[in-house]
């Protein structure tokens, strides 16, 4: 693809992004607590004032409660009781994609803190190769078949060599859910442009889809020997014995050095996961590590060690026998209960799938098979989940133990005097007595953290906050953004389709102080189809040095960004998530595309361009274009190339020029019509809209008409122009839209 530089002047140093640590699930500080942020509530910003607590009910027959309102619960904040200011209800039942409903657009109709989220871990370093290879067919079943349309998942894998690691986001993209599982985001098995997704969306670009006792014991020697010698063998060979018991403690101090490590690092990887709203299911496949090592070996009549260590202790040998291997580690439990904490903190439950029996079933691993599902029982009782014995036929097991969360309650109340020092706060829900029949279960998030600073966020935070935002699709506006997406046909089977981003600068400039001179803002753009999978994106950092009349100019427009994607035929969603790198003000918007079928050389007419007046941005576009195929910079009329407005702004009096692209509309006149819709969607007069010419393109099927839009007295307001491009030979309208503003 050949695009030559657009006007984009001021275009200042940019650097591309790379997330740091390839988005490891690395270590934070323990005394590091994520913080949560959304408009008005914990789901996505630090100035919050609103908390969501998502509750389930569960009657004694194991069925959802329904038809409970807020008079029915009471909820209390570190004891004091909080008043519920707002009780919205999520019936998955109910919830359902009709005839004329995406899974996209039902999903919206979830608030966050409802939604149910599933990360699906696989152990590599507590699992034999055999066993993950096998459990990998029963993830797969499990997400292509049993969740719910708007449930969201990810996968992410766990190795002694670096940690938990994220292979995709939390997403509901099923097809790269289930090559996340295949590949297990092996390296040389991913291939394409996902492989730099930053937020971990794509996996793969889709087009590739006693005494005398011990003595018998350790006595070995010959009985012709004498005594005496026989006498100095079995000492030394009870000293070799001591140091061998030395050694084997030292073997266990190793493996429960590995245990640590995995539960530290388990441990952190909750933390970050309470950056993400709603519940989390972790799915833990694996076969877990040597309970013993850390409860003990407990009495069992038919192991060996149990007996030569309860001997030892009965003839006072207490020098051969290992304390922690009997009664169990102390340091380790406590490691233990203090991850536990931290994945209850996070509002994330541990399902735990042993797989130990996908693998071989020797003598030794069956023993094995044993002590790691102790482990395993242990973590998912602590949070209250299930352990799934069967791993081949765990996802109808779940479905039934997820169904207590089908229906959700999500009550809301703000805090008072919240301080933002990213301090714990437990919560406790009830029921008003009466409200239900005795014996119900009630499951509600243990607390919430305070806000804290967002640059005090780890890497991993903020790229999970990024990616829920996106995944969520729900607008933000913490910064005003404005998102233009069209499809200018590149061959029969695709189109190229700019991006263009316009961000507010008075947005993007708060809470950044002063005193700073640089800029950092982060842009996300991604694609999804009908069915919810990503198809495309596109990632910046761009870096501005804010002299004091680019901080004025900044602060008066706001920075144009150029982007594009290239989209196969089809009806899609453009989701662009932009925010400031250090205050962490974001702005979220989203907006429809559709490429139609080019084989059809049906009639299409794209949104209205308003040529933007030059000097009114600060202005970067894409640093990459080698990948666009044969594509020019498609924003030209009469050869010369122009900026179109997102979102034009048009004072009273004002005539703009616009230019409107069509396909196939074939020979012969062509009248325009035009209608001004106000915010309330009602047809208002004010300005009106005149041809000037059907220009020359050289290009067979594509039409270019340059036009003048003039505002006569409109009131100042958010409007829409509809354009309809009528040919009179046979009565069709080709009809297209785009928002416009009239300031004070």
């Amino acid at each position: 693809m050949s695009i030559p530089a657009p006007p984009f002047a001021g275009r200042d140093r940019i650097v591309p992004f790379v997330l740091s640590a390839l988005l490891l699930l690395t270590l934070v500080s323990s005394l590091d607590r994520p913080a949560r942020a959304q408009q008005s509530t914990f789901e996505g910003r630090s100035d919050v004032t609103e908390v969501q607590v998502p509750v389930n009910v569960v009657g004694r027959d194991g069925e959802p409660v329904r038809g409970l309102t807020a008079d029915d619960f009471e909820i209390y904040d570190r004891g004091d009781r909080q008043a519920v200011r707002d009780l919205q209800v999520v019936d998955l039942d109910v919830l359902q994609p009709g005839p004329s409903e995406t899974e996209e657009e039902l999903a919206e109709e979830i608030p966050a803190a409802a939604r149910r989220h599933f990360l699906l871990l696989f152990d590599l370093s507590f699992s034999s190769p055999a066993a993950i290879i096998k459990a990998r067919r029963a993830a797969q079943r499990f997400v292509l078949e049993e969740l719910h349309p708007t449930d969201l998942a990810a996968v992410a894998v766990y190795s002694a060599d670096f940690g938990p690691r994220l292979v995709v986001t939390f997403t509901p993209d099923r097809a790269q859910l289930a090559r996340a599982v295949d590949t297990l985001g092996a390296p040389h098995l991913v291939r394409g442009q996902a492989a730099l997704d930053p937020l971990r969306f794509m996996i793969e670009s889709p087009e590739h889809a006693g005494a005398a006792g011990f003595g018998q014991v350790l006595d070995n020697t010959n009985d012709d020997r004498s005594s005496l010698a026989r006498g100095t063998d079995e000492s030394v060979q009870a000293y070799l014995q001591v140091i061998a018991n030395e050694m084997d403690k030292q073997e266990k101090h190793y493996e429960r050095g590995r245990v640590s490590a995995w539960i530290s690092s388990l441990g952190d990887m909750a933390k970050m996961l309470s950056s993400v709203g709603g519940r989390k299911h972790v799915v833990l496949f694996s076969e877990g590590f040597d309970g013993r090592l850390m409860l003990g070996r407990g009495p069992d009549a038919f192991d060996p060690k149990a007996q030569l260590d309860r001997l030892a202790i009965s003839s006072g040998a207490h020098w051969f026998v290992d304390t922690d291997d009997i009664y169990g580690n102390t340091a380790l439990q406590n490691y233990v209960a203090r991850m536990m904490a931290e994945f209850r903190r996070a509002d994330c439950i541990i399902q735990a799938v042993d797989i130990s029996g996908l693998g071989s079933e020797s003598a030794e691993d069956r023993r094995a098979k044993t002590t790691g599902q102790d482990a395993l029982f242990y973590m998912a009782n602590e949070t209250g989940g299930t352990l799934f014995e069967d791993a081949n036929n765990f996802d109808d097991q779940l479905a039934q133990v997820l169904k207590r969360s089908d229906v959700t309650y999500v009550l809301t109340f703000a805090p008072e005097h919240l301080e933002p020092d990213g301090s714990y706060h437990r919560l406790q829900v009830k029921l008003r007595q009466g409200a239900v029949q005795r014996g119900v279960d009630i499951s509600h998030r243990d607390g919430y953290y305070a806000p804290r600073p967002f640059e005090d966020l780890h890497p991993m935070e903020k790229a999970l906050i990024a990616a829920d935002s996106i995944a969520a699709g729900a607008e933000k506006k913490d910064i005003e953004l404005n998102v233009l997406a069209a499809p200018f046909r590149a061959t029969e089977q695709e189109a190229y389709v700019p991006v263009i981003v316009e961000i507010g600068g008075k947005g993007l400039l708060t809470g950044q102080g002063e005193d700073t001179d640089k800029l950092s803002a982060e842009i996300y753009a991604y694609v999804s189809n009908e069915s919810g999978e990503m198809e495309d994106f596109f990632t910046r950092v761009i870096n501005l040095e804010l002299s004091p009349e680019g901080r004025e100019a900044v602060r008066n427009t706001g920075v144009k960004y150029y982007g594009h994607m290239n989209l196969a035929p089809g009806n899609h969603l453009v989701r662009v998530l932009v925010r400031n790198t250090r205050t962490g003000r974001t702005g979220v918007e989203s907006v429809p595309v559709r490429v139609p079928e080019y084989e059809e050389a049906t009639p299409q007419l794209l949104p209205p361009f308003f040529l933007e007046p030059k000097g009114r941005w600060v202005l970067v576009r894409e640093a990459n274009t080698s990948s666009s195929g044969t594509v020019v910079y498609p924003f030209t009329v009469n050869g010369s190339p122009y900026i179109p407005a997102a979102k034009p702004v048009v004072s009273a009096g004002d005539e703009r020029e616009l230019c409107l692209v069509a396909y196939n509309l074939g020979k012969g006149q062509v009248e325009l019509e035009s209608t001004i819709l106000g915010d309330d969607g009602e047809e208002v007069g004010g300005a009106d809209l005149s041809l000037v010419e059907r220009t020359v393109t050289g290009i067979g099927g594509l039409d270019k008409l340059l036009a003048r839009f003039h505002v006569n007295d409109l009131k100042s307001g958010n409007y829409t122009l509809r354009v309809a491009l009528r040919q009179p030979a046979n009565g069709i309208a080709q009809v297209n839209s785009i928002p416009f503003s009239v300031p004070n």
